[in-house]
């Protein structure tokens, strides 16, 4: 299991602070396409996001293992 930290409008769209999902040995890539089909966002939404996996900045070929925390950070825009 991973646990899916969601900040800002993610969170908002998807109604949760956290999940916890079974996606060992699957790649961030994957685990965006599963968020995106899942909770019905638009295609490629998430393709701008950074990805943390236990607190280090992550690429979307990155494997997931077991008990990793990944985080999916919006951007950040501000003036």
């Amino acid at each position: 299991m991973i646990q899916l930290l969601l900040f800002a409008g993610l969170e908002e769209k998807i109604g949760h602070k956290t999940l916890e999902l079974s996606f060992t040995g699957k790649t961030v890539a994957q685990l965006k396409t599963y968020i995106e089909e899942t909770y019905q966002l638009d295609r490629g939404s998430l393709k701008t996001m950074m990805v943390a996996i236990n607190e280090e900045f992550a690429t979307n070929e990155e494997t997931l293992k077991s008990a990793d925390t990944v985080a999916f950070i919006p951007p950040v825009s501000g003036g």
